[in-house]
């Protein structure tokens, strides 16, 4: 899968599910988009009744209406990458990927599996995750799943950094073009991230932030390395660039909630240069 030509403005079309408490999901992502100065468009997969202490209810919309919302962006407004998160069932999986295979000269597709979200409620539904490896994972330029998401899309235990390694390689093996492992719920002073390619494994490290703002972070990075894409960054630099938006985000974190916390999203644009 090749990368496209940026547009004047990247725009990036984000298949993912709301989260109210706007701290994740489609909110965290479009304010990432907008921050890095890119477009964001959207097709939700789900409303999510959720705050930084869990989500307390879900409802998936229909995948004909999912499909119908992509359809629309593509057909007038075009894309440069496309970002997909949480998208709850085997039937959305299906017209997500129905409708990416469409696309007459297909972008790149940043593939955040997410199944968990960081409260242990579950955002994907457990019969979905064939359909999620069979039908998305060949279709993604890079898909960026969690050590949990990771163990269960390599089909392997994944507790230290060579086990991210093992992973990486093996849900490389299922068809995306990049793999990054996140290893933020790892421990240890370090966070260290894996990122595998056709032709290297490269590993990145940076301190670790003492801090509860952690909702979102997955859906932040994902949707970081979309928008740098669609501006025509080579695939290390995006990865670098978008593990350091995220730092700064979440050194900056908003003091919001009583539970896990949203990280500063907005933070470059407030930024003195």
């Amino acid at each position: 899968m090749t990368q496209s030509a940026p547009s004047d403005l990247a725009r990036v079309l984000i298949v993912a599910g709301s989260d109210s408490g706007g701290g994740a999901g489609i909110q965290a992502d479009i304010k990432t988009v907008t921050a890095l100065g890119g477009y964001a468009a959207t097709a939700i997969t789900a409303i999510t009744v959720q705050n930084t202490l869990g989500v307390h209810g879900v409802e998936g919309l229909t995948p004909e209406l999912v499909r119908q919302q992509m359809d629309a962006v593509i057909s007038d407004i075009g894309v440069d990458a496309f970002k997909t998160g949480m998208l709850h069932s085997a039937d959305i999986i299906g017209a997500v990927a129905d409708a990416i295979e469409a696309y007459d000269d297909v972008p790149p597709v940043v593939v955040d599996p997410v199944m968990v979200a960081t409260s242990g409620d579950r955002l994907l539904q457990q019969d979905a995750e064939a359909a999620l490896i069979g039908r998305l994972l060949p279709l993604s330029f890079i898909a960026t799943p969690n050590i949990h998401e990771a163990a269960v899309l390599a089909d392997q235990p994944v507790k230290t950094a060579g086990d991210m390694r093992d992973a990486a390689r093996a849900i490389l093996a299922s068809g995306p073009d990049c793999v990054l492992v996140t290893g933020g719920d790892l421990g240890g002073d370090v966070v260290v991230d894996v990122l595998a390619t056709p032709v290297e494994i490269r590993t990145f490290t940076s301190p670790r932030i003492n801090t509860s703002a952690t909702h979102g972070t997955g859906c932040t990075l994902a949707s970081a390395i979309a928008t740098f894409l669609a501006q025509g960054r080579e695939i290390v630099d995006a990865v670098e660039d978008a593990r350091d938006y995220v730092h700064m985000a979440m050194t900056q974190a908003l003091k919001i909630g009583a539970g896990a916390g949203p990280l500063d999203h907005g933070w470059p644009l407030r930024r003195e240069d």
